[in-house]
């Protein structure tokens, strides 16, 4: 006996420890551009699941609703009987990211009426539990007329659930270097809070839109999708308007490929090659014979010269010892620019894995959010994030 207590001791003690407090909700979007690989790690992970996200729901020139995943297909609607039973609500994603078209919609009050009775009849058609809003691109002149769209709609909804997702603000401070004496939002934050019964913050995409975060991590590449310490500026700055129960914390499974382009002394810019996923992302590492490395932001990233790059040749070269792991091939580019005054171009690839988005559910617990949405779950997102809950 006391031997097998201090074998089960140690074990508890070697052991990975992954959970983390039950009270976070925990929501996931399902894109309809793979819906058939979300449906399957949506169902597999359920009971780990709160809410479900169809990203599904756009918005035509003509301003009707397309269901760009045929939510009436078999597997859908096999998944929503299992989300019932389990208690998890299901949440229908419009997506619209036509700045004009939206203002013209929701200003005019007959087509705002007319797009509301549209989406309460989709809501009521479907039997889901809610709606999840996500407008994108719009306009600053929209603002009151989106907050009022917004304040119709719920009413309209009944006791079923409106959620909204909105834009990560950076605080000014760090957005802009002179901070614009004037600045024009397109979301009213504390209308939002009134209105939605909980708002999704997408806490993602960051890339280089924090001057400060840019300028305390230079020196190396640094073109995150979502650095940590930008979330949390992220989530304070929200705070200021919405209650900290009302708000999930959006984190991604994806990243990008850049290519950056290096001059002497500098990473100079960043030009978006294409998104990428976990698995494509250690495919090209293993294609390049690249080792993959924990960057500044939290997140793992990677740099190489493709085959067709006459600087392949660069990689004789010796690596400065101070050199993050995954960051040679840059480091090579800038040692090159350094000694000849050229220009070099490098690829890139940065993106999101388990223990990054570990680093922003410890956040949420932090700051007692409601939870966490994660975008996207499509099969292909890291395996590990599952044991996170």
């Amino acid at each position: 006996m006391k031997q097998l207590l201090i074998f089960t001791l140690l074990l508890t003690l070697t052991l990975p420890n992954f959970g983390h407090a039950a009270s976070l909700e925990v929501g996931g979007w399902i894109p309809w551009w793979q819906d058939e690989e979300g449906i399957d790690s949506v169902d597999r992970h359920l009971s780990d699941l709160d809410i479900i996200y169809p990203f599904v729901y756009e918005i035509d020139d003509d301003g009707d609703l397309i269901d760009r995943a045929n939510l009436d297909s078999r597997d859908w609607r096999r998944l929503f009987r299992d989300a019932e039973r389990r208690d998890v609500l299901v949440m229908p994603t419009i997506a619209w990211f036509d700045g004009t078209a939206i203002h013209d919609t929701l200003s005019d009050k007959d087509d705002r009426v007319a797009h509301i009775a549209d989406i309460v009849e989709m809501v009521e058609d479907g039997d889901f539990s809610g709606v999840n809003i996500d407008y994108e691109s719009k306009l600053a002149k929209t603002i009151d007329y989106y907050s009022l769209f917004l304040e119709e709609l719920k009413d309209e909804l009944d006791d079923r659930y409106l959620s909204c997702t909105i834009e990560a603000r950076t605080p000014p401070a760090s957005r802009w270097r002179e901070v614009p004496t004037n600045i024009e939002y397109a979301n009213d934050y504390e209308a939002m809070a009134e209105h939605c019964d909980w708002v999704e913050i997408m806490a993602y995409d960051q890339q280089r839109v924090d001057w400060r975060l840019n300028q305390d991590r230079q020196g190396e590449p640094y073109i995150p999708v979502a650095d940590v310490d930008w979330v949390e500026k992220v989530v304070e700055l929200a705070l200021e308007d919405i209650p900290a129960n009302q708000i999930m914390l959006g984190v991604p499974t994806y990243g990008r490929e850049w290519t950056l382009t290096v001059e002497p002394d500098w990473y100079r810019s960043y030009e978006n090659v294409q998104a990428v996923n976990l698995p494509e992302a250690e495919d090209i590492a293993d294609e390049y014979d690249v080792e993959i490395g924990r960057n500044a932001a939290g997140e793992l990233s990677f740099s190489y010269f493709p085959d067709d790059s006459p600087y392949q040749i660069l990689n004789v070269l010796p690596v400065p010892d101070d050199t993050r792991t995954g960051m040679e091939a840059a480091a090579k580019a800038l040692l090159f620019a350094n000694l000849t005054g050229l220009t070099v171009p490098v690829n890139i690839v940065w993106y999101s894995d388990a223990k990054a988005i570990e680093d922003k559910v410890e956040l949420a617990e932090d700051y007692n959010l409601k939870g966490i949405a994660i975008f996207k779950v499509d099969g292909e997102e890291d395996s590990k994030l599952w044991q996170l809950f």
